[in-house]
């Protein structure tokens, strides 16, 4: 789901409210989890999960079309952790799906 479906599907819910005031508010409720995040923070919606940061250190890798050995540069990447409930959720909803893997 893109974050345009996300809204539409919102709007059909709450036909009450303009699309640009749902809108509006799918944008700042994903700015401040951002902003929360660029901070050093960690948020957490009860009952979904929780989005925080990771860190990865540098390390020796190689670029493998020329084979030179680079070290990578440390960094932080964002982390979603589902709840117990989404998770629990999800799984429930999959039991009769059968999902197929190419081998």
């Amino acid at each position: 789901m893109k974050k345009s479906d996300l809204i539409h599907q919102i709007a059909y819910k709450m036909q009450s409210l303009p699309v640009e005031h749902i809108e509006e508010s799918v944008n700042l409720i994903l700015n401040e989890i951002s902003e929360t995040l660029c901070k050093g923070g960690r948020v957490e919606v009860r009952g979904f999960g929780s989005f925080s940061l990771h860190y990865k250190a540098s390390r020796n890798a190689h670029n493998p079309k020329t084979g030179e050995k680079v070290v990578t540069e440390p960094k932080y990447s964002a982390h979603f952790k589902p709840g117990k409930s989404l998770r629990e959720r999800v799984n429930k909803s999959r039991e009769n799906v059968t999902i197929e893997c190419e081998e």
